[in-house]
């Protein structure tokens, strides 16, 4: 399995995807308001998706294409944001490696043959990106056919330390003793896998280019564990190689979480955009990150408040940029499941009407 790009082309964009405010802000183009889409926007918040999740496990849902696709629809149609992101999850690839994932109710993904050693590392399955993960594939041409012609759709992949550290750790983890042990213990093992995660991320994503994605978004969630030596020794190499070989002209949304000190670092590795999370102010990031897009960064329980908080913490940030081009607004992290639809509408209209008071 190469780390080849799968096309050669990305797809032809028309006019009215190529002027949304969502690809300008991505270039850094200027527009006449800030555009603003939100993680998790098509998830268990609304009332509609946990109606379909009590007919479907999310695996299931994850490989009913045409469901899929019409919750993705959905939440664009019903909260007014200015992008999509395609329903599925950033697991989705560990399942093909044959590691045994599983979806446990109310307890979150779960590894049952974790990676910890050499031996584990060989055990994995080689697989086709493009055909076992078709249904990714059929839920964004669907999803794509179904969106306004000025709605871009983002696809995604998890970035190869998360998906690393859910390998070793078979689940979610605190302090992930698992994952350092192997990084510090057996680094010719870390870097194996390292590089077979980043092969196929690559894979992954420029396929979703090629079924009609306008930009990917690489999430790391769990990067910010890491002090800045280490990501500088045993990732940083990794996300520079998957992102370089994504198809050029394509925006890349770069979005890590936990760790401020990591930005300039993550900005090297690459990336159109850098997603910024809460625990910095956003004027200050984006001082770290001359020469590309920045996305973020409300704290996501600030929409669990009412709308005169969800105002003023909105218009703090936006202050901040000062209308700078290349600034999308987003949460700092998913939307969460006890969030009010009203509050999320309510920020969206917020955020467009900003530039216009």
């Amino acid at each position: 399995m190469g780390n080849e790009k799968t096309i050669s082309t990305p797809p032809v964009i028309d006019k009215a995807l190529y002027d949304s405010i969502f690809l300008k802000a991505c270039r850094r183009e200027p527009t006449d308001t800030t555009p603003i889409w939100l993680m998790r926007q098509a998830g268990r918040f609304m009332p509609e998706y946990r109606a379909i999740r009590e007919k479907l496990s999310f695996l299931e849902l994850c490989k009913n294409s045409e469901t899929a696709a019409e919750v993705t629809v959905f939440a664009v149609e019903t909260l007014g944001v200015d992008a999509a992101i395609i329903f599925a999850d950033i697991l989705l690839p560990l399942e093909s490696m044959g590691v045994g994932l599983e979806y446990a109710k109310g307890d979150g993904p779960v590894i049952h043959r974790p990676v910890r050693c050499a031996a584990d590392l060989q055990g994995l399955r080689d697989f086709d990106v493009a055909e076992d993960l078709s249904y990714v594939m059929r839920s964004i041409k669907i999803a794509r056919a179904a969106l306004k012609p000025n709605i871009p759709l983002i696809g995604f992949a998890g970035a190869p330390f998360t998906l690393a550290s859910y390998l070793i750790e078979g689940g979610s983890s605190r302090h992930f003793e698992n994952t350092k042990k192997l990084m510090y213990g057996d680094p010719k093992t870390w870097h194996a896998l390292m590089e077979k995660l980043t092969q196929v991320t690559t894979q992954y994503l420029n396929a979703q280019i090629a079924a009609g994605a306008q930009a990917v978004q690489l999430f790391d969630s769990w990067v910010g564990c890491l002090g800045q030596d280490d990501y500088e020794s045993f990732v940083l190499p990794h996300v520079r190689r998957t992102i370089s070989g994504i198809e050029s002209g394509v925006p890349v949304i770069h979005f890590g979480t936990g760790n401020p000190a990591l930005l300039p670092l993550q900005k090297e590795a690459g990336g159109t955009v850098i997603g910024v999370d809460w625990r910095v102010e956003l004027d200050r990031a984006w001082e770290q990150l001359p020469g590309v897009a920045v996305q973020g960064n409300l704290d996501p329980i600030t929409l669990l408040s009412d709308p005169a908080t969800i105002e003023k913490r909105s218009r703090e940030i936006l202050r901040k940029v000062q209308g700078k081009s290349g600034h999308i607004f987003n949460l700092g992290h998913g939307i969460l499941p006890p969030t009010p639809v009203d509050n999320v509408k309510r920020l969206v209209d917020f955020v467009h009407r900003w530039r216009q008071s």
